[in-house]
């Protein structure tokens, strides 16, 4: 099964919030059903990034990397 890293991007506050998944088009629909708890709070976000993988284990290790920047700079670069 596919994996999906991506990552959301609020203009209104410049907020990015990045996530995996095996079914990137469900989970951006839940997103925006405001279904899911971390980005119910996002008036808007906008889908800037995604990268696809073999499997959703390693969609979820690179997403783990991605987190531990924990840098708005980095994220921008790679987008």
């Amino acid at each position: 099964m596919i994996g999906w890293l991506y990552i959301l991007h609020s203009g209104k506050s410049d907020h990015y919030y990045i996530g995996s998944t095996n079914n990137l088009e469900e989970r951006l629909k839940q997103h925006k059903r405001k279904q899911t708890y971390t980005t119910a709070r996002l008036q808007t976000f906008t889908l800037v990034y995604s990268e696809k993988y073999d499997n959703i284990t390693e969609a979820r290790l690179r997403e783990k990397k991605l987190k531990s920047y924990k840098s708005k700079k980095y994220i921008r670069r790679i987008r």
